[in-house]
């Protein structure tokens, strides 16, 4: 069975009342993701797998304790160990709903892995991640370095450019070279600009569509 709009509504209205900060941070990551799949030149059915995709990379996080997720301090190791067992538990979740659009249960079970092979949940490295999973990465650490979360009230003015700095350091080793490059094009150009608007914000989705109006002329215009 290929996504069902219907389904990935219901999962992603479940995660909002799990938790808000993950809420937030899902609906910025997939407006990250459709504005690199369309600069990329993507297909349409192949931005529509990202973005739900996007949406549901941390469906696992439903499996866990409320407590971890909204822990104010820093986590214990064996709450780290619990977190890292979300992209098996999403996947099993998809799964057990039938889903077999393989792109999506990519981007879910394998999310956290590292360029390096030193990520989780299976170690994998270089071109044994899927390509989804490897962009997603960058946009994923980008967005948990530019938001507030349970455990970090405040942003600094400069914190995308401290993430950029982060995320070209760990190039050819955390992250695919080709992915952070990617990403990098459309910070500096400013493409994300609007995004980034939302920092810290819980932000309705009929927002997020009117802004995606905004970015869908932007990037016409770049393309053109």
């Amino acid at each position: 069975m290929t996504m069902d709009p219907a389904l990935v509504h219901q999962l992603v209205r479940a995660i909002e009342q799990k938790d808000l900060s993950t809420a937030a941070h899902t609906w910025r990551v997939v407006l990250y993701t459709r504005a690199m799949m369309e600069a990329a030149g993507f297909d349409h059915d192949s931005i529509h797998a990202g973005t739900y995709a996007a949406a549901l990379h941390d469906v696992g996080k439903l499996d866990l304790p409320t407590a971890i997720l909204q822990k104010p301090g820093k986590l214990t190791e064996e709450e780290f160990e619990a977190i890292k067992l979300h992209p098996v538990a999403g996947y099993a979740r998809m799964v057990s709903h039938d889903i077999e659009d393989q792109p999506v249960l990519d981007l879910i079970r394998f999310h956290h892995e590292r360029w390096d092979g030193l990520g989780y949940p299976y170690g994998l490295a270089g071109d044994d991640i899927p390509i989804g999973a490897r962009y997603f990465a960058v946009i994923d650490t980008f967005d948990a370095l530019t938001s507030v979360r349970p455990y970090r009230e405040k942003i600094g003015e400069r914190a995308a450019e401290e993430a950029i700095a982060i995320l070209e350091d760990g190039s050819g080793t955390r992250y695919w070279v080709e992915a952070v490059d990617a990403f990098k094009s459309l910070y500096r150009e400013g493409m994300l600009d609007f995004i980034l608007h939302y920092f810290n914000d819980d932000v309705p989705v009929p927002e997020f569509h009117h802004q995606r109006i905004e970015q869908e002329e932007r990037l016409r215009r770049r393309s053109g």
